[in-house]
């Protein structure tokens, strides 16, 4: 099979053509799909490889669920550059935090703050980190119930902590960078490139009378890198390096914003917003504004910014446009 393969990939290099041609390698039968009544399998790019191109330290055998939900709580934590903390239910971010630092000694209080974000739709989800699973953090876990934890590296002591959760699955997963998805259609399917964030020319431009200060801007950057990992129309409300509000997956901009505004509650207040597309109509940031929100971050691009920059000038928001949208479907 590794002749086969290896003549396959000579054969791609040089053909002419445009096709495009996968391998996979069965790496576990599931017990089912989505639902009971569906049969499925997970299948590895690389021989040998488990879930995430990783490996599975302890906890149930993983479902199909729980390797989709992984997978995007993997990708979303992968944003962030400081010790960061994603916790995913039914492939929704539903808590994201950001370290100040980058002193590990902090990441407890942000999973804290990840958690706090929406603790009902915690129980029962997925948690990503991108640095080593520390003792702390599986003591500040308490008895909340989650599916899965992915993490580079677990500590020993954390390992002690979390065994007597034996149904808790923990992962690593691997350390390659995935560049394609693929997603198949009737007929076929679809490839792109993964969505690394902003293109390194992208250039933030304010548009509104007043700018953000030093603290929004630092909100807004992060809401703007959670934001790209939510499903559009995404919405999500921040403060403090953390989530409290997120909205995503409605057919209208501000349903979205409603959603977000209702999870955040009185910690909307002083919190900024960012939108993974422009605002097609004003409404949304009159929503926002009576939340409490005090900044926006947006790619821009409508035929009716301007009514959208005049409803942030009335409220006193700060508004920036990035130039760059962030779809997920």
């Amino acid at each position: 099979s590794l002749t086969s393969a290896y003549d396959r990939a000579i054969a791609d290099w040089f053909s002419e053509s445009s096709d495009c041609s996968l391998r996979g390698w069965k790496a576990q039968a599931l017990r089912y799909g989505e639902n009971p009544h569906q049969n499925a399998e997970l299948y590895s790019f690389e021989k040998g490889k488990g879930p995430l191109g990783g490996c599975v330290l302890q906890g149930k055998e993983l479902s199909y669920n729980n390797i989709l939900d992984l997978d995007a709580a993997w990708h979303a934590v992968g944003r962030f550059e400081r010790p960061a903390v994603v916790v995913v239910k039914h492939l929704t971010p539903c808590g994201i935090a950001e370290s100040e630092t980058s002193d590990l000694s902090n990441l407890p209080e942000t999973l804290e703050k990840a958690i706090a974000c929406d603790p009902i739709s915690a129980y029962g989800g997925v948690i990503a980190t991108n640095v080593h699973f520390t003792a702390r953090c599986a003591e500040s876990l308490g008895n909340l119930f989650a599916e899965c934890i992915a993490a580079p590296a677990f500590d020993d002591d954390a390992l002690a902590i979390l065994a007597k959760k034996k149904n808790l699955r923990l992962v690593i997963p691997g350390k390659g960078a995935q560049r394609d998805e693929i997603r198949t259609v009737l007929g076929g399917f679809l490839r792109q490139d993964v969505d690394s964030g902003d293109p390194a020319d992208a250039q933030w431009r304010v548009v509104s009378k007043r700018a953000p200060t030093g603290p929004e801007l630092r909100d807004l950057e992060f809401a703007w890198k959670a934001c790209m990992s939510v499903k559009s129309n995404a919405i999500v409300f921040a403060k403090g390096g953390a989530t409290v509000g997120i909205g995503g997956g409605q057919p209208n901009r501000v349903d979205s914003v409603r959603i977000a505004a209702r999870h955040a509650g009185e910690k909307a207040q002083g919190a900024v917003m960012a939108s993974d597309a422009f605002f097609p109509f004003p409404d949304s940031i009159e929503e926002a504004a009576k939340a409490g929100i005090t900044a926006v971050a947006h790619p821009g691009g409508s035929l009716r910014d301007g009514e959208s920059i005049e409803a942030a000038d009335r409220a006193g928001i700060a508004m920036v446009v990035t130039g760059v949208r962030h779809f997920r479907h």
